[in-house]
């Protein structure tokens, strides 16, 4: 900082002071050194003050000593108002955060580095049993004693919700989140939900479907019979057996239909598949290929690349009847001499199955939706093809009871990739021992395509 005209004045009137006492006949080393005592002393004042004012927290406001400590002092005001404006936006701001928090119904918990609890908001008391700040620097874990918890929120996959039922009120259902924040994402923000009502809307939804189609599968039976017995019989007028040809179509596909609403209901009941075992996938694969050869009349390039020393742990039968959904829909909605690839391999993340064609792929906007049930991209040709519209919400929900994930890539045009990913922790070696049934009587009921892929052929019937 320059020296101001001030400051120059009274180093001046110093020296002045210093030449009036030496021309009085004082010594001059004691003039001059009273002239820089007096000089130095004022700042040595302006510099206590200033300490003192800050060791006080006390507010720099005007009117400011002049000279250079004058800007000093200006300069440390100025500084102390914008600290101040900025602390009560701070204030103001943590208080709305915490006001918006604190009406939140489902639970939030902060989780220091430590992961030890720093705050919660009120519906955390009444879903997790967590109060703030009686239960300041407790873990989690240790209040909820929910099993797995602690390893969860120290885990590094925290993509998929963590369903638990609190020790507290067992009558309620909670999901889990819990997103990373703060310096090297080293604490956590636990999200808590409840579920209940949302479970039991789905428990109801599951049971008024299996109900229904129990009910329905009996009396279409009946009519299923009664219409083969029309259309086998010499009686039956000409004029009458294309009418009882498509009635028996529609028959067919309504117990498709029913079929598979039975197999979602039961995939549903639970979140993981039973009866598990190491599945050779590459000898699944062989007998889904074979058949996809005879669906397609040997129409299509249907090529098998499988790792015969990769096996899965999992449930053959659902697994069976994911992995045949992909390549049958490959074979039924591409045109003849399409190239279908068929592969079986390992990534670093884990075992891949995946179904490659070149045939016109599937459109961006569609493929969100393509596991919802009952959604169809080209509603025509899927009535035409007999699909239920089904077959791929069953492949997501084996996957998911598998811990797996179903991916979907495609350029309208060049074709489509449909991938299955399953984690490392299900590979396994092959077996010596055979399994112990044949695929055929493990597998369940006949499982049918979501007709979600626009086609340019119409379908044709296994030989």
């Amino acid at each position: 900082m320059h020296p101001t005209l001030h400051e120059l004045t009274l180093a001046l009137a110093a020296a002045w002071l210093a030449a009036g006492l030496a021309l009085l006949g004082a010594d001059w080393h004691l003039a001059l050194l009273i002239a820089l005592g007096t000089y130095l002393g004022r700042h040595l004042f302006w510099l206590w003050r200033l300490a003192r004012m800050i060791r006080r927290h006390h507010r720099l406001v005007p009117p400011f000593p002049e000279g250079v400590w004058g800007e000093i002092y200006r300069a440390i005001g100025q500084y102390q108002q914008r600290s101040r404006k900025s602390r009560k936006r701070q204030v103001r701001f943590q208080r709305r955060f915490r006001e918006a928090a604190n009406s939140v119904p489902d639970a939030l918990v902060v989780l220091g580095k430590t992961k030890r609890i720093e705050w919660a908001n009120p519906a955390a008391a009444a879903l997790l049993d967590v109060q703030w700040p009686r239960d300041d620097g407790k873990r989690l874990a240790d209040i909820c004693q929910q099993p797995g918890l602690g390893d969860y929120i120290d885990g590094a996959d925290l993509g998929k919700p963590l369903e638990m039922t609190p020790q507290h009120n067992q009558a309620i259902t909670l999901s889990l989140r819990v997103a990373p924040f703060g310096e090297r994402k080293r604490q956590r923000l636990v999200m808590g939900r409840d579920i209940t009502k949302i479970q039991r809307i789905n428990a109801i939804r599951r049971d008024f479907v299996a109900n229904v189609s129990h009910e329905l599968r009996t009396p279409l039976t009946v009519i299923a019979g009664f219409l083969e017995t029309l259309a086998d019989s010499a009686a039956t007028p000409e004029g009458h057996r294309r009418p009882l040809e498509k009635m028996q179509n529609q028959t067919r596909r309504m117990r498709s239909i029913i079929e598979d609403l039975l197999t979602l209901s039961r995939l549903e009941m639970e979140d993981r598949a039973d009866h598990l075992a190491p599945v050779d996938i590459s000898r699944l694969l062989q007998g889904i290929v074979t058949d996809a050869g005879t669906l397609s009349g040997e129409a299509h390039h249907i090529l098998l690349d499988a790792d015969p020393d990769l096996w899965l742990l999992g449930n053959e039968a659902e697994l069976h009847s994911a992995l045949s959904n992909l390549v049958f829909n490959a074979v039924k909605h591409t045109p003849e001499e399409t190239k279908i690839r068929v592969s079986w391999h390992n990534d670093p993340t884990g075992p891949v199955f995946t179904v490659e064609d070149n045939g016109p792929g599937i459109a961006a906007e569609h493929i969100p939706r393509l596991t919802e049930r009952f959604y169809r991209v080209d509603r025509a040709r899927s009535r035409e093809s007999g699909g239920t519209g089904l077959g791929l919400a069953i492949v997501k929900h084996v996957l998911t009871r598998h811990d797996a994930e179903l991916t979907v890539a495609s350029d309208p045009g060049r074709g489509t990739t449909f991938s299955c990913r399953f984690s490392a922790a299900q590979r396994r070696s092959p077996s010596p021992e055979p399994p112990p049934e044949d695929v055929e009587s493990l597998q369940p009921a006949p499982v049918t395509s979501t007709e979600a892929w626009p086609t340019r052929e119409p379908e044709r019937r296994r030989a």
